[in-house]
């Protein structure tokens, strides 16, 4: 398995808030966490990625830093990776107001769907957003390759068409609260979260670098898909020098310039990070945990723990199982 594929195997969506919004020009509002049904249902989420997916219209969108501003029509997906606070807008100039107002009457303050409507009665504007909860752990290697904003060009072809169905059934299924409701969102979520990194990863120029530049390098993509595939295996640089047919120089040298990181200290970060997931989803004993994540002691894997994370295993865990 290659490592995008194997990180994106790791996903795990712990949460999803649907937005079903309808703007008419003039309008301008900021996106945030702030919202108050999404502050309730995502307080204790580890991380939050934004998205919008315009259906109908156009709209301007920037940070609020005034960096990476993007002009969006139909079939773009814009996504958020790293929480940052952002204006969407018909004209980025004008203020822009609180969401708040513009919730439906009667919206209950933990609601998985929420619309809003706003504008002057101009030209309209139709979004699906979400707020998506993810395991930032095992997800940081990707998050980390992705700008602070991501305007994806999805398209009016089948890919947009299927995109959008699924948007539209998880408007639906927020909308409605059926019984499994909050199952077939997570899934459905999971799958447009993979999809549109996929479509961003076939974005970039071959001449890029980072995580995402280094996946998509036929060797140390090879080597990375191999790190992912057995992270417990006593991997050394020359080891891996020869499953990928590089020298052991040459691929220090292009890990790290593409990756950011020796391939040795990337796969024990690696470890962590599944570690970290480990420890807040499953029951098994630190030891063990230490014992799969190449360390002979525990008393060594709690120091490299806290050194990556800020706490040791057990408070971690204990965090996990109070959120």
């Amino acid at each position: 398995m290659d490592a995008l594929s194997d990180v994106l195997k790791s996903v795990r969506l712990e949460g999803a808030v649907y937005l079903n919004a309808e703007f008419t020009a003039p309008w301008s509002i900021r996106g945030e966490c702030n919202v108050p049904g999404v502050r309730a249902k995502l307080a204790d989420a580890e991380h939050v990625v934004f998205f919008h997916f315009l259906l109908e219209g156009r709209c301007e969108a920037r940070l609020v830093d005034g960096t990476q501003v993007f002009d969006v029509g139909p079939g773009d997906l814009i996504l958020i990776p790293q929480n940052d606070n952002h204006l969407l807008a018909s004209d980025i100039r004008l203020a822009p107001i609180p969401t708040s107002p513009m919730i439906a009457p009667g919206t209950p303050p933990d609601a998985d769907f929420i619309q809003l409507r706003h504008g002057g009665g101009g030209e309209a504007t139709r979004f699906v957003c979400g707020y998506l909860a993810v395991s930032r752990s095992v997800c940081r290697p990707l998050l980390d390759a992705l700008p602070r904003m991501v305007c994806i060009p999805i398209g009016d072809g089948p890919a947009s068409a299927m995109l959008r169905e699924l948007l539209q059934v998880g408007v639906r299924e927020s909308s409605e609260l059926r019984p499994g409701a909050e199952s077939m969102l997570a899934k459905l979520s999971e799958f447009m979260f993979v999809e549109a990194l996929r479509r961003y990863a076939e974005t970039l120029p071959p001449q890029g670098k980072g995580w995402l530049a280094g996946v998509r390098d036929p060797q140390i993509g090879k080597a990375l898909g191999l790190l992912h595939g057995e992270p417990a295996r006593a991997w050394t640089v020359d080891e891996l020098a020869r499953e990928v047919a590089l020298s052991r120089s040459a691929l220090a040298e292009r890990f790290a310039a593409l990756v950011g990181e020796p391939p040795i200290q990337y796969l024990h970060r690696w470890r962590l990070a599944l570690a970290a997931q480990a420890l807040r989803t499953g029951r098994e004993a630190i030891v063990r945990v230490a014992e799969r994540s190449g360390y002979e002691s525990e008393a060594a894997f709690s120091r490299a723990f806290k050194r990556e994370f800020g706490s040791p295993p057990a408070a971690w865990r204990k965090a996990g199982a109070r959120s």
